[in-house]
């Protein structure tokens, strides 16, 4: 049986927001945790229905009052913030199950986007459902799919990744388990790692393409398109990199096979540094090709008459 859509009506309250000037009267919301998107960068990414769901709330829960009173200036909104953060998410919890048991509206936010995406707020979600109450959601901005679309890359299936371990040797790890997942990888990552991240990705994914997005939606939205290594060393030669990122990653398959002129070139490099059998390893983990098939062509380019 589909559960039964929320009723509005005016509320007795009258609770405001204001948009360009015009002053709303809120609808009142149903009982029930609301889970509302909020902009990732511009405040007027945001649908009416989260508006008036924001102005009408007995509560609103969120990462930081600072950031969601400023979305609340913007749209004339006075309402009460209540700080529901990892420090203290586990303490609350109890006390808004309550809150809800008793009929009230709440709605939960994060800083930006949708939350229960990377921030406390699947555990609270999870609690509403286990306790039988409202669990409703507000849709709206998303940095993964705001990436994706930019990206260029495939969409038809792909896979969230949250942040990548900080440490080089987890987050090999990490890529290594991704590989042969066949789906476009859309990871968030910090500024100053963006670099060595994407020097893994080449490494350990192989010459995959990517996209770099940084600031979305924002004054200095930028999307950096090209393979791994290409990206990571435009990047490197930059003095600063700034803003929030979100790195998309093409699935295995999707970039064009190596030509046999590359494959050979690197296999002369590598020797140059290295003995015969480990030069292959290294091309042959690079391209994603048999090490056996490498190693023989590598003795073929030092011998043409062994051929």
């Amino acid at each position: 049986m589909s559960p039964t859509p929320p009723v509005h009506t005016k509320s007795p309250s009258g609770r405001r927001y204001t948009i360009k000037g015009v002053v709303f009267e809120a609808e009142s919301l149903a009982p029930g945790l609301y889970v509302t998107a909020t902009p990732i960068g511009h405040l007027a990414d945001i649908s009416l229905r989260a508006v008036n769901a924001l102005a009408a709330a007995d509560e609103i829960l969120c990462e930081d009052t600072r950031v969601t009173g400023k979305l609340l200036h913007r749209y004339g909104i006075t309402a009460k913030l209540l700080p529901y953060h990892d420090h203290n998410a586990a303490k609350l919890r109890p006390r808004i199950l309550e809150d809800l048991k008793a009929g009230k509206s709440l709605v939960l936010v994060s800083d930006a986007g949708t939350p229960l995406v990377s921030d406390p707020g699947y555990k609270l979600g999870r609690a509403v459902i286990e306790a039988g109450l409202p669990l409703h959601v507000i849709p709206g901005a998303s940095a993964p799919l705001a990436a994706l679309t930019l990206s260029g890359l495939p969409s038809d299936r792909f896979m969230f990744c949250g942040f990548l371990p900080e440490k080089q040797g987890e987050r090999r790890r990490v890529l290594e388990s991704l590989k042969k997942v066949p789906a476009t990888l859309i990871f968030f990552e910090s500024a100053r790692r963006i670099t060595a991240a994407l020097a893994d990705i080449a490494e350990v994914l192989g010459p995959r393409d990517v996209a770099v997005t940084r600031e979305l939606t924002k004054l200095f939205e930028e999307a950096i398109r090209g393979d791994a290594a290409m990206v990571q060393a435009e990047l490197a030669g930059r003095q600063t990199i700034k803003g929030e990122i979100t790195l998309v990653v093409s699935p295995p398959g999707d970039e064009a096979p190596p030509a046999q002129d590359e494959i050979d070139e690197a296999l002369r490099e590598a020797a140059r540094s290295m003995p015969a059998s480990k030069a292959a390893a290294e091309v042959a983990h690079r391209f994603g090709l048999p090490k056996k098939e490498l190693y023989a062509r590598l003795l073929a380019l030092k011998d043409p008459t062994a051929q």
